[in-house]
C-alpha cells in the first residue's frame, strides 16, 4: 500500500478524497492547505489521520506521492517542494503556467529519480478509453481531423471565489483546455504548429454566489479562443474554448476518419455516449463503452501501480508538458497573427488493459 498525501484542501479536494480513500493500494496519509483550519476539516471528513502545513505532511515519513491540488499559480511552488522531498508528485492541470517551468519541473524529478503525474485522467474514463481503441483498431479509418467545443457564460454565476479563473493560468483555454486537448493529444499524438485568435467579451465580472456575492473584479485573460491544430502524423483540429457565451457546450468533440465520424463524451467527464455514424449512413450507432466510471484520481492510482511495475504511467508529467507548450504556442499565436510551432514531444499512453479495475487493489 502507498502513502500519499493531498495539498490543497479547495472545492476539488473533495472528488479526489472520495475516490482516493477507498482504493486499496493507497492509503491517504494527510491533508495540508495554506488554511490549515480547512486541511483540518477536509481530513475530518474523509478520515484521513493527520493534518496540517504543506511542509509537514509533504515531509510526513510514510508519504511517497503527492496529489497537487492548489491553485495553478502555485503548481509549479509546491510541485517543486514535494520534488525536493524526494516524493513523487501528480499536479491537477495545468502542469505549469508556461513551458519552461514545466521543463524545469520535468528535469529536476529526473535528477532526484520521482516522477510527475497530472491531471485531466479522464481520457482513463470509460468514455475517451472506448474512443481511443475505437480509433486505434481502425473503426474510423484512417483518423484524420477532429472539432472540439467549450463554451459556456464562464464560472463566476456559481462559484464563490472565481476570480483566478480570470488570472494568468485561467481563462477557458487553461482551465477547460487541457481536458480536450489531453483527449486530442491521446488520438492523434503531438501537435506540431498552430495558428489562433482570441477575445474578451467583458473588461470585469462580477461573483454572483457566497460570501463575495456582488463583488466586481478584472479579467486579465482571454475570454474566448479559437484555435487551429497541426499535428505531426498529418491530422489537424478546430477548437474553440469561450466563457463568452450564453449557451452552455461542453461535450462536443468529434473524430472523423476516412470510413466513419466518432462522437465522443465530454472530456471533463469519466464516462457518456460514444456514438458512431459510418460513411454513407444516415443514422448514428451507439458504442458500448468499457472501462471505469470510477473518476478523479484514477490517473493518481495509475501511477502508483505504474511505479510499482516499473513501467510508464498514462497521465504523464511530459503529455501535461505538451499540453502547456500547445495552450502557450495558441495564446501566442493569438498575439501575432501567425503560426506558431510547438516543439516538445511525448509518447502517447496505451490503453488501460481490459478490465483494469481500480477497487481490485492489483496491477
Amino acid at each position: 500500500m502507498t502513502g500519499i498525501a493531498i495539498v490543497g484542501c479547495g472545492t476539488i479536494s473533495h472528488a479526489y478524497l472520495r475516490n482516493l480513500t477507498t482504493f486499496p493500494d493507497l492509503k491517504v496519509v494527510g491533508c495540508a492547505d495554506l488554511d490549515v483550519a480547512r486541511a483540518k476539516e477536509v481530513a475530518a471528513e474523509h478520515g484521513v489521520p493527520v493534518a496540517g502545513t504543506v511542509a509537514q505532511v509533504i515531509n510526513h515519513p510514510d508519504v511517497e506521492l503527492v496529489v497537487n491540488l492548489t491553485i495553478p499559480a502555485a503548481h509549479i511552488t509546491v510541485a517543486t517542494q514535494v520534488i525536493e522531498a524526494g516524493k513523487h508528485v501528480y499536479n491537477e492541470k495545468p502542469l505549469a503556467l508556461d513551458p519552461a517551468e514545466g521543463r524545469n519541473l520535468l528535469a529536476q524529478a529526473e535528477a532526484k529519480g520521482v516522477r510527475v503525474g497530472c491531471a485531466p485522467d479522464t481520457f482513463l474514463g470509460a468514455g475517451l478509453q472506448t474512443v481511443q481503441r475505437a480509433v486505434a483498431d481502425g473503426l474510423i479509418g484512417t483518423p484524420g481531423s477532429a472539432i472540439t467545443l467549450l463554451q459556456g457564460p464562464g464560472p463566476e454565476s456559481w462559484h464563490p471565489s472565481p476570480q483566478f479563473y480570470f488570472q494568468l493560468g485561467g481563462g477557458p483555454l487553461f482551465d477547460m483546455g487541457p481536458y480536450y486537448l489531453t483527449a486530442l493529444a491521446v488520438l492523434f499524438g503531438p501537435v506540431s504548429r498552430v495558428a489562433a485568435n482570441g477575445s474578451r467579451a467583458h473588461a470585469s465580472r462580477t461573483v454572483g454566489r457566497g460570501p463575495l456575492a456582488g463583488t466586481v473584479f478584472d479579467v486579465e485573460v482571454l475570454t474566448h479562443v479559437s484555435a487551429l491544430l497541426e499535428f505531426a502524423g498529418g491530422q489537424s483540429a478546430t477548437c474553440v474554448f469561450s466563457f463568452d457565451s450564453p449557451l452552455p457546450r461542453h461535450d462536443f468533440l468529434e473524430v472523423t476518419g476516412t470510413e466513419a465520424t466518432l462522437a465522443a463524451p465530454d472530456p471533463n467527464r469519466f464516462t457518456g455516449p460514444v456514438r458512431l455514424r459510418r460513411a454513407g449512413s444516415g443514422e448514428w450507432e451507439e458504442l458500448e463503452a468499457s472501462g471505469t466510471t470510477v473518476g478523479r484520481g484514477i490517473g493518481v492510482l495509475d501511477m502508483v501501480r505504474s511505479i510499482r511495475a516499473g513501467q510508464p504511467h498514462r497521465a504523464s508529467g511530459e503529455m501535461a508538458l505538451h499540453v502547456v507548450d500547445v495552450m502557450s504556442a495558441i495564446l501566442r499565436s493569438a498575439e501575432e497573427g501567425s503560426f506558431v510551432p510547438v516543439s516538445s514531444t511525448f509518447t502517447v499512453p496505451q490503453p488501460l488493459e481490459e478490465g483494469w479495475d481500480p477497487t481490485s487493489g492489483e496491477g
